[in-house]
C-alpha cells in the first residue's frame, strides 16, 4: 500500500517552469509505475506522464518535449519537472501509482493509489 502526497504547484506566468514532487510511503516503492495526471475545472482527469519502475518515460503528446518525469527510489519520491508552461496547463496535478510489470496505464482507472493533488496556475 502507498500513501501519495504532492508537492510544488503554485502559480507561474506562461513560459516559466514548476517542479512537482510526490513523496511516497511504502516499502515496495521500487516495483511501482508512477503516474502524473492533471484535471482542469469542468474537464475530465487526463494523462500527463508516466514513469515505470524500470525507469522508462511515456508523455501526453501536449506535454512532450517540455515536461520530464523522473524518480529517486531511495528517496521514494517522483518528479515532474515542468518547462515552458502554457495556460492550459493550468490544472489540479496528481500522481497516482499502479504496480509495474503489466504494461503502461494511460487510464487514471488502472491506477490504484492516488495524492491530494496539487494546483498549477499559468497566467498568460
Amino acid at each position: 500500500q502507498l500513501h501519495l502526497v504532492e508537492s510544488g504547484g503554485g502559480l507561474v506566468q506562461a513560459g516559466g517552469s514548476l517542479r512537482l514532487s510526490c513523496a511516497a510511503s511504502g516499502r515496495t516503492f521500487s516495483r511501482y509505475n508512477m503516474g502524473w495526471f492533471r484535471q482542469a475545472p469542468g474537464k475530465e482527469r487526463e494523462f500527463v506522464a508516466c514513469i515505470t519502475w524500470i525507469d522508462t518515460t511515456y508523455y501526453a503528446d501536449s506535454v512532450k518535449g517540455r515536461f520530464t518525469s523522473s524518480r529517486d527510489n531511495a528517496k521514494n519520491a517522483v518528479y515532474l519537472q515542468m518547462n515552458s508552461l502554457k495556460p492550459e496547463d493550468t490544472a489540479v496535478y496528481y500522481c497516482a501509482a499502479v504496480m509495474g510489470g503489466s504494461g503502461v496505464h494511460y487510464s487514471p482507472q488502472r491506477y490504484d493509489y492516488w495524492g491530494q493533488g496539487t494546483q498549477v496556475t499559468v497566467s498568460p
